[in-house]
């Protein structure tokens, strides 16, 4: 199911009873952030809200806020058009199965050829619902009055923050040699009416594509929209490998190609029905002071100099909905986005490690601090060969703690993994320390960017694992005395 405007997704989340409306003014200074923040860790990822008043700098803004959209298993689901993001996984697992890979790359490729298979390529059209309004900066037209970021209804989320930050962008770039587009969500902190940051960290494709413009000495266009098929978000979201384009991703998501449109000042196509795109462009080697950012981490990142981004348009729909999202002390928002990747790729690190049984990232590990494994054990030092493989793909590379344990253990449970760290690890032997890239939001490690990673073992020990012992069996009941006691407590009722 395709969204024909982030619109139609409020008014699905509405009729499904997912959605909140908040029709009293409401300050886009913190207070968004204290009432967002305890729907988010409320029972299942609370509700989506909807604040049809939001006030900044003591005036309504035309635009209601939107928050929390994605933050439940249903809610994702929903974003995706499916009843579950499992089937999203299968469909992925049957492209995977129509001819067998033999490593990871064929692999990738065979995804990018089914992709293509399903007529997910993008279309150009001439003119979108995305430029039913535009505002161009500096317009002489405009008067005194002139649209600009100020009139956005964008977010201070915390007390210490540098400012307002747009905290669900999707920034649209492309390299200047092979004409790749790249999608991806880069925070961005709003210096004054005409000018922001772009948060993009050393490791991001954005980054990269601005490296090379700025070795050409070119100025690098930049489009970012807001809102649209919330399918757009997650593909910018997603852990997608170099060269498979995000928005050829959403339109497989969506089962529908989506419609590209020109901007009116750059050179950069954009989904006609997304609510608002910033146009403009970053200045090769112009960098600004950028932050604190209360973030994913639970901590405010530190001052650090980023890359300029200067506004030359502000495109919107008639009906225009400010999409955005917060970050903080987990559980938020971004972790069920984050629970998605990994069910949605699962079949792909499977066919990489045939082993692998399941998989997860629980929430105290913000993403990239602790994960969770459980595999099918055949040969020694099994666990080790997977823990170094996923240090080796994409943005596992920034995992810090790596949890092997057996099949037989739910990686869901984080009670029941803890007791068999606890159980079957001796520290000496069934640990292993590596020296890896860091994220650049981690605060721990000494130097930025770089830091040791941390693998457990957690699995039953076999002959050749330096264990000299008979490994005990773990305590379980018969099932036959587990019949007898459902009969009988029903009895009881």
């Amino acid at each position: 199911m395709a969204y024909g405007s982030f619109g139609k997704f409020i008014e699905a989340l509405d009729q499904a009873g997912e959605l909140k409306r908040i029709a009293v003014p409401v300050d886009t200074d913190l207070l968004i952030t204290e009432w967002a923040d305890r729907e988010m860790k409320s029972p299942n990822g609370g509700k989506a809200l909807l604040f049809e008043q939001p006030i900044v700098d003591g005036k309504k803004s035309e635009f209601p806020v939107a928050i929390n959209t994605m933050g439940s298993p249903k809610r994702i689901s929903m974003a995706l058009g499916r009843e579950s993001v499992d089937e999203i996984a299968q469909e992925i697992q049957l492209i995977l199965k129509a001819k067998p890979p033999t490593d990871l790359r064929e692999g990738w490729s065979l995804l990018k050829q089914g992709i293509h298979l399903l007529q997910a390529r993008p279309k150009s059209v001439k003119e979108g619902a995305c430029q039913e309004i535009v505002h161009k900066i500096g317009d002489s037209n405009a008067g005194a009055e002139a649209f600009s970021l100020a009139d956005l209804p964008i977010l201070k989320c915390w007390p210490k923050d540098g400012g307002r930050f747009i905290t669900l962008p999707n920034v649209h770039t492309r390299d200047p040699e092979t004409g790749a587009r790249n999608v991806g969500v880069y925070r961005m902190q709003v210096f004054d009416e005409r000018t922001t940051a772009m948060h993009w960290q050393i490791h991001k494709v954005g980054a990269r594509h601005g490296k090379r413009y700025y070795e050409r000495n070119e100025r690098m266009p930049v489009a970012v929209t807001l809102g649209g098929d919330p399918a757009y978000s997650f593909a910018a979201t997603a852990p997608l490998p170099d060269g498979l384009d995000e928005i050829l991703f959403a339109g497989f998501l969506r089962k529908k190609s989506v419609e590209l449109v020109p901007c009116k000042t750059i050179d950069v196509d954009v989904p006609a029905d997304v609510d608002f795109v910033l146009e403009g462009y970053v200045q090769p080697g112009e960098m600004r002071p950028e932050g604190p950012f209360g973030d994913h981490t639970g901590y405010y990142t530190a001052v650090e100099d980023y890359p300029v981004f200067h506004l030359t348009a502000i495109t919107h729909r008639r009906d225009a909905i400010y999409p955005t999202t917060i970050v903080g002390v987990p559980p938020m928002e971004d972790f069920y986005l984050g629970d998605a990747c990994v069910r949605i790729f699962l079949p792909v690190f499977k066919m990489n490690f045939p082993e692998l049984v399941d998989m997860t990232l629980p929430p105290e590990g913000v993403f990239h601090n602790l994960v969770f494994v459980s595999i099918r054990k055949q040969y020694p030092y099994q666990a080790f060969k997977v823990m170094h493989g996923l240090w080796g793909m994409g943005q596992m590379m920034f995992s810090k703690y790596i949890v092997v344990v057996d099949e037989d253990c739910d990686v869901h449970d984080t009670s029941e993994v803890l007791f068999r760290l606890c159980a079957n690890t001796d520290p000496a032997r069934d640990t292993t320390i590596i020296k890896n890239p860091s994220d650049s939001l981690d605060h721990a490690p000494t130097e930025q960017n770089i830091g040791s990673h941390m693998g457990f073992d957690a699995t039953r020990k076999l002959p050749g694992e330096n264990y000299h012992r008979q490994w005990p069996e773990l305590l379980k009941m018969t099932d036959e005395a587990s019949k007898l006691v459902d009969v009988l407590q029903k009895e009881t009722r």
